[in-house]
């Protein structure tokens, strides 16, 4: 089974999908979101199509490692979720600074910031998973 990780922003949300193994994290897409319950619809199907036994959502926590709003929002984002995908696992990892780290990536590896802006999401779930995916869990 695979996983699927999220980086849910305000306009988008980034996808990123492991492999069967859940051994290796792939970008999948930056989904812009169309308001609840069109994004819960669109996970669940993507869910369904891809096999996804957990879903990991990136947590933005405080570099002073408090819980703010960002947070809050990010975690009803996820109660939401469990309605639409209610035997899907649900997890959430600690996602400080994946989007400065996919910003840095993207920037050496030389993409233009139009593309940036469109991909960072995407970028950022897919750390977001791998991380998830080389501490062990599954």
């Amino acid at each position: 089974m695979r996983k699927l990780a999220l980086d849910v922003g305000d306009v988008r949300i980034g996808l990123a999908l492991s492999d069967i193994t859940g051994t290796i994290a792939s970008g999948y897409e930056t989904y812009v979101r169309k308001g609840i319950p069109a994004d819960y619809e669109y996970i669940r199907d993507f869910v369904s199509k891809n096999a996804v036994d957990k879903i990991v959502l990136g947590l933005p926590v405080n570099m002073d490692g408090s819980e703010g709003d960002r947070v809050r929002v990010t975690r009803e984002f996820g109660e939401g979720l469990r309605e639409y995908v209610p035997d899907i696992k649900l997890d959430y990892l600690d996602e400080r600074l994946t989007t400065v780290q996919a910003e840095r990536m993207l920037i050496e590896g030389g993409v233009r910031r139009e593309k940036r802006k469109k991909v960072i999401d995407k970028v950022a779930a897919t750390l977001i998973l791998q991380s998830y995916l080389d501490r062990g869990c599954k």
